[in-house]
């Protein structure tokens, strides 16, 4: 991934590696950690190498670091290590919780049924319990609503004043207050500027507009670029629902009293993490029990069986591969429909030419960096044009190009007569794209709001 790298970060500094998706930053954090090769065995060669004693990691997937089943015993295991008083643990473990924002009724919850916002404020309090000196975080926020995002770097800012701070993060409105110093990488890992924040996004602006990368006003650029939206013209109704009902161990999760959805809708359904928006993606698919009218083209959806009109992209894109290899992964639904491999290939190409995965076509899906996996379920997941295409935060971890053409591809299957049901905490999304708002609450669907664009509606 690198040749011939060489960097130093000096003690109290705050630095943030910027670089497109798939450039290697995550694995650079590694290996300035220590993870590579202490714990993960990848080969390296270097001149020399010094690494700091005292540290703490937020991983990009937090389910990566969970040593323990339940939330309270993850972080007595971390004070177990730090000799703290058995006596001090339950109101540390409490104190710790409220740091992040994490609201549990009882902190002995299992990490499981956490969202995976709610399992990323548990990764993020479980390294500030180390009190450490150094602190390497890969993306800690991807998954947290606004206020959440806002809550927890107001918590590190002030935890790590006086600490060593390493970050990789494409969300840049919060980080930017905090770190001094911008490592930029290209596509190949190859360290293009090092220097004061100020001078590399003053100096190094159309240098991170060509690489794709996020910097301050990259949104309000790309929404000016652009002609006034369409209005689209809403088709026929995709989906009825009415006293509809989901259920996980015979406990109801998710509840709407009713809601349609058409074709050709675009629906942005938001919430605090832990509200209930991706069991309530859950539910639609008939990944859990349901109950309650749910019809789909006019037709009553029964049993277990995921209906075939509706498209699913996972929260963890992982979960989704049964593939082993990124070409195979695109083209597993068109072998499905039986055609001939010379068709296959010339799709799949340009699937993957489109989103920039065509490098990697040989490549097992599980090597991809966590954009690039995001990229690859969601390829995989709009091969064939569906009534109803259901997506679980599909812009985490991905950087300003990757985020425009997904969306630009999305108004694509919209303009087409796909409906679209995207949980997703980006304003610019909401704002900009949605054509409906659904608010979710404690399981609940609250609030159905159809809006233009521009329209306040959180």
């Amino acid at each position: 991934m690198f040749n011939d790298v060489s960097l130093s970060i000096n003690e109290g500094e705050k630095v943030l590696l910027l670089g497109p998706s798939g450039c290697g930053k995550s694995t650079l954090l590694h290996v300035l950690s220590g993870v590579i090769p202490r714990s993960v065995d990848v080969p390296m060669r270097v001149s020399s190498v010094e690494i700091c004693e005292s540290y703490g990691y937020v991983f990009q997937d937090p389910d990566s670091q969970f040593c323990m089943p339940f939330v309270d015993e993850e972080l007595a295991f971390v004070l177990e290590n730090l000799r703290t008083p058995r006596e001090e643990m339950k109101g540390e473990i409490r104190f710790l919780l409220s740091e992040v924002g994490l609201e549990l009724d009882d902190p002995h919850t299992k990490i499981s049924t956490l969202s995976g916002g709610m399992k990323q404020k548990l990764a993020i309090a479980s390294a500030l319990a180390l009190n450490p000196g150094t602190l390497f975080l890969d993306e800690p926020t991807s998954l947290l609503d606004e206020e959440s995002t806002e809550s927890v770097w107001e918590t590190i800012k002030g935890t790590c004043k006086h600490k060593t701070l390493v970050v990789v993060e494409h969300k840049l409105d919060h980080v930017l207050e905090i770190i001094d110093r911008i490592i930029l990488f290209d596509a190949d890992g190859t360290i293009l500027a090092d220097g004061k924040k100020a001078w590399i996004l003053h100096h190094y602006k159309e240098t991170l507009k060509s690489l794709g990368v996020w910097y301050p006003g990259a949104w309000d650029e790309y929404l000016a670029s652009r002609t006034q939206r369409e209005i689209p013209s809403f088709g026929p109704v995709a989906a009825k629902i009415e006293n509809f009902r989901g259920y996980i161990q015979r406990k109801e999760k998710i509840h709407l009293p009713r809601a349609v959805i058409h074709r050709g809708e675009w629906v942005v359904i938001t919430g605090r993490n832990g509200a209930g928006k991706s069991t309530l993606l859950h539910s639609f698919m008939k990944f859990i029990l349901t109950t309650g009218t749910y019809e789909l083209s006019g037709i009553q959806v029964k049993g277990k069986k995921v209906p075939k009109e509706c498209a699913f992209v996972f929260q963890n894109p992982e979960l989704q591969f049964v593939t082993h290899s990124v070409f195979d992964e695109v083209a597993y639904s068109y072998r499905l429909e039986n055609l001939d491999e010379e068709r296959v290939e010339k799709r799949v190409e340009e699937l993957l030419e489109r989103f920039k995965l065509s490098p990697y076509k040989d490549h097992h899906p599980y090597s991809l960096s966590m954009g690039q996996k995001r990229r690859l379920s969601v390829a995989a997941s709009t091969v064939s044009s569906k009534e109803i295409l259901l997506l679980d935060e599909p812009t985490f971890g991905q950087d300003a190009h990757n985020t425009f053409s997904l969306i630009e591809m999305l108004q694509t299957l919209q303009r087409k007569g796909s409906a679209i049901l995207m949980v997703t905490h980006d304003e610019r999304i909401i704002h900009h794209f949605a054509n409906r708002v659904w608010t979710i609450e404690k399981g609940r669907l609250i609030r159905d709001v159809a809006v233009n664009v521009g329209d306040n509606v959180l």
